[in-house]
C-alpha cells in the first residue's frame, strides 16, 4: 500500500457498490480498502490512519434492520478521530439520517437510490478540503450495542392532504437538503430545493413562496467555524434571509454556524420566524413549528401592502422601539415616523401600536 496517499475506507457488503465507490475514489487520488462488515472495518480503523470513510449503514444484505454502519461510524470517531465519515444507504428514516449527522458527526449523508456519481465526486472534493473533524464525545459500548439491537421504525410523518404551498429549502449539503425535503413533503409542501445563494434568489423572484428553510452556510465548506469565526453579515445564507424577509415568507433557519449575538441579529433585522440549531436538531420541534409558520402565512400577506419604507417602520414598532428610536434608527423625523404609522394603521386595520405589534406575531 502506497502509505504517501490519503487513504480511504469503503464499508460496504454490495460488490457492485463496493466497486463504484473504489472506482470513483481512487479517481479522486485515494488509496482504497475495502471491507464488507464491522469487524474487518475495526480492523483497518486500528491498521491505518484515514482521511475518508464511506459507510453503508446495513452491513447484512439479508437484514435491513441491521445497522451496523452506525456501530461503524462510532468506532470512527474513537479510533481514526480526523477521518471524513460520509453514510451512504437506501434504509434510512429521518430520524436516523439527523442521528447520523449530529450525533455521530458524518460529513454528510446520501441515499443510495439518488446517487449522483458527479455530485458525488464534488463531495469527495469538500470533504478532502476541510479541515480534520476534532474527536467529540464518544457514546460508550452500551449505549452503542443498545441502541442498535432497536430496530428503527419507519417515519411516522404522515401526509398531509391539503397542499400547503411551495416551500424553499437553501441548504448546499445532499444529507441535510434530504432530511428537510422530506419532513416538508410530508407536512403537504411542494418543495424547490435550492443548493446555492444565486439559485435561491433566482427562483424568489421568479416564484412564490409560501415558506422558506435557509442554512446560514452556503459556501461548501464545512469546518470548524466555532474556531474561525465568521461573522454572520458574511454568510450567504444571512445575506439570503433580507431578500426572503422583503418577499413577505416565513423563514425558518436550520444552521449549526451562528453565536448567540448572530441568531440575536437574525431574529431583529431579518425578522426571521425561527431559528434551531442543527448539533440539536429534532423532527417534531421543527413540524410544530412549520405548522406554525404556515398558520402565520396569511399575516404574511397582509403585510404585503405595506411600502417598504412602511416595513421598516413596522418591523421597528415590532421590536417595541419608540417613535423617537425609530426615528434615529432610520435618521428619519419623528413626524415622518408618525405619517408612516398612521399609514401602517390604515392599512392594516389596527388603532394602537399592541395591536400593530400583533401582526408581526400572527396573533
Amino acid at each position: 500500500m502506497n502509505q504517501s496517499q490519503p487513504q480511504a475506507l469503503v464499508v460496504e457488503d454490495d460488490r457492485s457498490w463496493q466497486q463504484i465507490l473504489s472506482e470513483i475514489l481512487s479517481d479522486s487520488g485515494l488509496q482504497v480498502t475495502v471491507t464488507n462488515n464491522l469487524d474487518d472495518a475495526i480492523y483497518e480503523l486500528r491498521k491505518n490512519p484515514h482521511r475518508l470513510a464511506i459507510v453503508d449503514l446495513s452491513l447484512s444484505p439479508n437484514d435491513h434492520n441491521n445497522f451496523d454502519g452506525l456501530r461503524v461510524l462510532d468506532a470512527v470517531r474513537k479510533l481514526d478521530p480526523n477521518c471524513k465519515t460520509i453514510l451512504l444507504t437506501g434504509f434510512a428514516t429521518v430520524e436516523l439520517a439527523v442521528t447520523a449527522l449530529t450525533d455521530y458527526g458524518v460529513f454528510t449523508f446520501l441515499r443510495k437510490e439518488s446517487f449522483n456519481r458527479g455530485q458525488f465526486r464534488e463531495l469527495i472534493s469538500r470533504a478532502l478540503a476541510s479541515a480534520p473533524q476534532s474527536a467529540g464525545a464518544s457514546i460508550s459500548e452500551s449505549q452503542t450495542v443498545d441502541h442498535f439491537t432497536q430496530p428503527l421504525k419507519n417515519s411516522s410523518i404522515s401526509k398531509r392532504e391539503s397542499n400547503r404551498g411551495k416551500a424553499m429549502i437553501v441548504e448546499d449539503d445532499a444529507g441535510w437538503r434530504s432530511i428537510i425535503e422530506e419532513l416538508l413533503s410530508d407536512a403537504g409542501y411542494q418543495v424547490r430545493v435550492c443548493g446555492s445563494f444565486g439559485e435561491a434568489l433566482g427562483y424568489l423572484r421568479r416564484e412564490k413562496f409560501t415558506l422558506a428553510v435557509v442554512d446560514l452556510l452556503l459556501n461548501g465548506s464545512l469546518t470548524n467555524l466555532w474556531e474561525q469565526r465568521i461573522p454572520s453579515e458574511n454568510l450567504e445564507g444571512y445575506q439570503l434571509l433580507a431578500s426572503t424577509r422583503a418577499a413577505g415568507v416565513p423563514t425558518v433557519v436550520v444552521s449549526g454556524v451562528a453565536s448567540p449575538e448572530d441568531i440575536k441579529r437574525a431574529y431583529a433585522e431579518q425578522s426571521i420566524f425561527a431559528y434551531l440549531e442543527k448539533q440539536a436538531f429534532d423532527r417534531a420541534s421543527f413540524l410544530k413549528i412549520v405548522e406554525d409558520a404556515g398558520n402565520i402565512q396569511n399575516t404574511f400577506d397582509e403585510l404585503r401592502v405595506l411600502t417598504e419604507r412602511e416595513r421598516e417602520v413596522f418591523d421597528l414598532l415590532a421590536q417595541g422601539m419608540t417613535n423617537k428610536e425609530i426615528a434615529e434608527k432610520l435618521v428619519i423625523t419623528t413626524n415622518t415616523v408618525k405619517r408612516h404609522l398612521k399609514a401602517i394603521f390604515e392599512k392594516l386595520d389596527v388603532h394602537t401600536r399592541s395591536a400593530a405589534a400583533a401582526k408581526s406575531m400572527g396573533k
